[in-house]
């Protein structure tokens, strides 16, 4: 009887995230391939894909101004490699971990889709 292929297991990458469904041959992959995460855990919007493998996902947060007594808005964007098992669209809410630098924007490595936007 011949044994029906299944994807490699995905690898435990030390969080508390869920292994995406499909597999990938992508080297610069956390759960299929051999790149270690660490350090910061993000989680922003896509604002962003026309890069091969990256997108710019995009932190809102609110900064006190202490003159006027008020909170700014303010944003910061984060290059991150996006692994082909992780079928994300731009508007849609992810989680980023940071990694060893990819190229010279790219530091973090997107872990995990979570709910909500999306075109």
């Amino acid at each position: 009887m011949a044994q029906a292929k299944t994807a490699p297991a995905a690898r435990d990458i030390g969080i508390e995230v869920a292994s995406p469904t499909t597999a990938c041959q992508d080297p610069r992959c956390p759960f299929h391939g051999q790149l270690k995460v660490r350090g910061q855990q993000i989680v922003g919007r896509i604002t962003s894909n026309k890069m091969e493998h990256t997108v710019v996902v995009e932190k809102e947060h609110l900064h006190y101004n202490a003159k006027y007594e008020r909170y700014d808005r303010r944003t910061r964007k984060y290059a991150a490699h996006l692994p082909p098992c992780l079928p994300v669209q731009p508007g849609q809410e992810v989680r980023i971990m940071e990694c060893r630098p990819i190229s010279k924007t790219v530091s973090f490595v997107v872990v995990e889709k979570r709910g909500g936007g999306g075109q």
